[in-house]
């Protein structure tokens, strides 16, 4: 049986390890041959192929990012694009295509199911908002990396008598920002399931001056004020029609620095949460993944996606995964705010 693998979206700590396991266990125990599509859905869409056996996966465990590389590739906005993927996948005799991504390439891998396509996915995206898995790998190393850095940017704030806004990625929920916010401790933390208002942060950011420590802001990158109390700048946007978010922090710093006279500074995370090597309990549950990914293509359970329920790795249909996004419930948003000000 020959299988591709492909990986897609924006890349996160986890990625190879489970390539590793997908191959591993696909050769050991079924004598399956691989093939490495480049460049997410680029790979299959111009037939980019690379070797992809044990050798080619020694050591990759414990490294961010893919070394099939990644993209935003969006075979349904192009015209013929489904055609030529499987007219492509027919050529190099590609039996089965294990897609590994978030919502847009997962999305794709559904679509491509539904047209008889033979694909298993697995759900990657580090702002854990993938509905049908209890998470998704990459989170727990983007969480360790904003409480890291909040750590951090308590002292320089309390040396320098300032607020500190800490922008984390998050554009449609707010799981780091919320994980990251309470473990490192923020005095305020702002998420897109709860619009802000930006008169109460003020209000919070003078309450904490007042016991004489210095605020810490975390906010998501997809967080947004309340009925237009503030004006933000709307970006470009990709394939899959996302706008480019970011500048929310920059923005929130100067209204608040406005409104309140003290000294505000942003520090954007941005793509380091997405970097660097995997924690351990990312490169487990990759791992495990890939070993169930690869199970489900042996057992031709296609248009399937594996999922993390509990402590157990299951089999959920892909649209069970892409159906509708996991966003954090307002009990959960309320259980902190005890902690703001």
């Amino acid at each position: 049986m020959r299988v591709g693998v492909l990986t897609g979206g924006g890349d996160c700590p986890g990625l190879n390890a489970v390539i590793r396991a997908v191959v591993r266990k696909g050769v050991a125990e079924y004598d399956m041959d691989f093939v490495g599509f480049r460049d997410g859905w680029r790979g299959p869409l111009e037939n980019d192929t690379t070797s992809l056996g044990v050798d080619e996966v020694r050591g990759i465990l414990p490294r961010g990012g893919t070394i099939l590389g990644s993209s935003r590739t969006n075979p349904f906005g192009i015209e013929g694009g489904v055609e030529r993927i499987k007219a492509n996948l027919q050529e190099s005799g590609i039996d089965a295509l294990v897609a590994i991504g978030g919502e847009d390439t997962l999305g794709v891998a559904t679509k491509l199911a539904e047209l008889g396509v033979n694909v298993v996915g697995v759900p990657k995206t580090i702002d854990n908002d993938l509905s049908g898995t209890d998470f998704t790998f990459g989170f727990d190393t983007a969480v360790n990396i904003a409480t890291e850095a909040i750590d951090r940017l308590h002292t320089t704030a309390e040396s320098h008598h300032r607020v500190l806004v800490i922008e984390v990625m998050g554009r449609h929920a707010g799981w780091i920002a919320l994980h990251s916010g309470l473990a490192g401790g923020a005095n305020i933390i702002l998420i897109p399931e709860r619009p802000f208002d930006i008169e109460k942060v003020c209000a919070q950011v003078e309450s904490r001056f007042a016991t004489r420590y210095s605020p810490i802001v975390v906010v998501a990158e997809g967080a947004t004020p309340a009925e237009g109390t503030m004006t933000l700048q709307a970006g470009e946007k990709d394939a899959f029609g996302h706008v480019r978010l970011g500048g929310i922090g920059d923005r929130l710093a100067g209204e608040i620095e406005h409104r309140t006279g003290k000294e505000a500074r942003a520090v954007v995370l941005g793509h380091v949460q997405r970097g660097g090597t995997p924690t351990a309990f990312d490169r487990w549950l990759a791992t495990r993944f890939g070993l169930h990914a690869i199970q489900a293509v042996h057992d031709g359970d296609f248009g399937t996606m594996v999922a993390l329920h509990g402590t157990e790795i299951e089999r959920v249909a892909l649209k069970e995964g892409t159906g509708e996004l996991k966003t954090v419930r307002p009990e959960l948003y309320e259980e902190a705010e005890v902690l703001f000000g």
